[in-house]
């Protein structure tokens, strides 16, 4: 089965027998409860074994996860640069009031406001806690529109604000109230996503859905779309992602009309409406404004994944074929052919350096599952992978929907009752056309999930713990692993190169053609560095250390 130090050649047994060891370091009650979240994938005949997920985490376990206010304003509403987001509570909640990924935005022209690089906050103190912070919340959306002028402000709950029942909504609807009496135009509206609402960030991506859909999405009906129109939702434009996606649709004439939400503004989701087509890239954060768009105004989704020079060139392809214009697709294999003989180059020289290297995936929404394609290009194989924030149809696909059972958790977390827009539904397909699409192989509202893609001698992991981690990298010691800013620097002191797949930290963009190459040549560097040999541990450079570390750990 293995070498002392390293897993090496393993079956699906030696894999159950690893998994029971593991979880026998914890108590029997939580063993139980993390068994159902560690699998070994055997995934037969399209049939992935049941998996455990969207459930809190077990107290007292270091977990990868964040919280829910971390997932709306961090993730859905941090890339979106001309709206003004304040977050109601301490200053320590305020670290999301600043960007903290590594989103990227042009502004149209140097007079445009991007306030992607400012923190704004109510900076709660112990006595607003006592007494109260609506009043503060007030004064500081009038300060915000004194100052800024923005066409609109969001306002974002945390845990005290939560505890003590500020009601962010009213004070909303008050100061837009007053602005708009005085002939301001501005719209404002809050987000109910205290940190403690969900099991993890992924609620807050549904709260943020919901806001959004319900407050600015479908506020512009003047917009005139391209001929071919499409929404990018699920895309954060971590390193530019979003810049070379949209450069590259660009070429073969199909038009963004709105990012959910990397390089977005507020128009652009005012105007969502009135495109074509979804395209959705992170299933988990934005499947469901996707799915009330389709309900209220007639537009359908499709899955799809820039990730991967195959994956980029098979969306490209499926959106062409959506639109049904010959003069379209055969631009679209123009685009494909005139971009390949650089992905072809850059292979050529990286493969046989990375062919039969590993890496492992932990990281949220669907990247755990689309950078599975890059490292295949690179003939390299994924030894284990899993998400921070999923729900089973992220891991089994949407066919499980039926069989997920709605917990009290999932009840914190409004679900709107949409209806179709009595004047603004249009059924961009009719169904006969659509029937024709599907007769084609085509599929709307499709997804997969991880499971499907990876090999039966993969392990299969929600909601990864530092534990688990550290004795995953010590079994197999994986060439590269790949997860989130909060695991880096304990990989890295294995003596493991470890890329940040949340924000990148550094380098892409990897989307598309370009970026896969990007990818390459960047995983390249990383798995055949000699400096993380060199790489020891303070107890393993320190005899006394080692003695004291090792007494501690008996």
């Amino acid at each position: 089965m293995a070498t002392k130090d390293k897993l090496v050649n393993f079956t699906n047994r030696d894999l159950n027998d690893l998994k029971e060891e593991l979880l026998k370091k914890y108590p029997p009650k939580v063993a139980r409860k993390r068994a159902k979240q560690f699998m070994v994938n055997e995934a037969t005949d399209g049939n992935p074994p049941e998996i455990q997920a969207n459930v809190r985490t077990i107290p007292g376990i270091i977990t990868m996860r964040g919280c829910t206010y971390a997932g709306c304003k961090g993730v859905i509403l941090g890339p979106t640069r001309d709206i003004v987001n304040i977050t109601h509570g301490p200053i320590g909640c305020g670290f999301y009031s600043w960007l903290t990924r590594r989103n990227q935005t042009k502004p149209e022209s140097n007079d445009d406001w991007n306030f992607m690089p400012y923190a704004f906050s109510t900076d709660m103190s112990e006595h607003d806690i006592v007494f109260g912070g609506e009043k503060k919340l007030k004064q500081a959306i009038r300060e915000a529109y004194e100052i800024f002028k923005p066409k609109a402000i969001a306002i974002f709950a945390t845990c005290p604000v939560g505890l003590i029942g500020d009601d962010i909504h009213a004070a909303a609807r008050e100061v837009k109230q007053e602005l708009n009496d005085k002939g301001v135009d501005i719209n404002i509206f809050g987000f109910s996503c205290e940190g403690y609402k969900g099991v993890s960030q992924s609620a807050g991506h549904h709260i943020a859905n919901n806001q959004i859909f319900s407050h600015v999405v479908g506020l512009d009906d003047d917009a005139k779309p391209a001929k071919y129109s499409i929404n990018m939702l699920g895309e954060y434009n971590i390193g530019g992602d979003a810049f070379v996606i949209e450069e590259l649709l660009n070429r073969c004439g199909i038009e963004i009309n709105a990012t959910f939400s990397g390089n977005s503004t507020y128009d652009q989701f005012a105007r969502a409406h009135t495109a074509d087509l979804n395209c959705i890239m992170c299933h988990r954060s934005i499947n469901y404004v996707a799915e009330m768009m389709e309900t209220k105004f007639g537009i359908p989704w499709i899955k799809v994944n820039f990730l991967g020079v195959d994956s980029t060139a098979k969306s490209m392809r499926k959106i062409a074929q959506y639109f049904g214009d010959k003069e379209l697709i055969e631009k679209v294999e123009e685009v494909i052919a005139e971009e390949m003989p650089a992905v072809e180059m850059a292979l050529a020289d990286i493969k046989p350096r990375t062919e039969g290297k590993t890496a492992m995936l932990f990281v949220g929404g669907s990247r755990a599952h689309h950078y599975q394609d890059l490292f295949k290009e690179m003939g390299m194989r994924t030894l284990a992978a899993g998400y921070e924030f999923a729900h089973r149809d992220d891991y089994e696909g949407r066919r499980v929907l039926g069989d997920i059972k709605v917990d009290a958790d999932s009840r914190n977390i409004e679900e709107l009752e949409v209806e179709a827009c009595p004047t603004r539904f249009k059924p961009r397909k009719t169904e006969e056309e659509k029937a024709q699409l599907e007769a084609e192989g085509f599929e709307f509202k499709g997804y997969d999930g991880i499971m499907s893609d990876m090999s039966t001698d993969s392990l299969v992991i929600d909601d990864l713990n530092q534990y688990e981690a550290d004795e995953l990298v010590k079994r197999f010691r994986p060439d590269v692993f790949c997860a989130g800013i909060k695991e880096k620097f304990g990989i890295q002191k294995m003596g493991i190169p470890m890329k940040q797949l949340h924000s990148y930290d550094s380098g892409g963009p990897y989307a598309g053609f370009k970026g896969a190459v990007n990818f390459y040549k960047e995983i390249d560097r990383l798995v055949n560095s000699r400096v993380w040999s060199f790489m020891k541990a303070p107890w393993e450079k320190n005899p006394e250390l080692s003695a004291t570390f090792v007494w501690e750990n008996n």
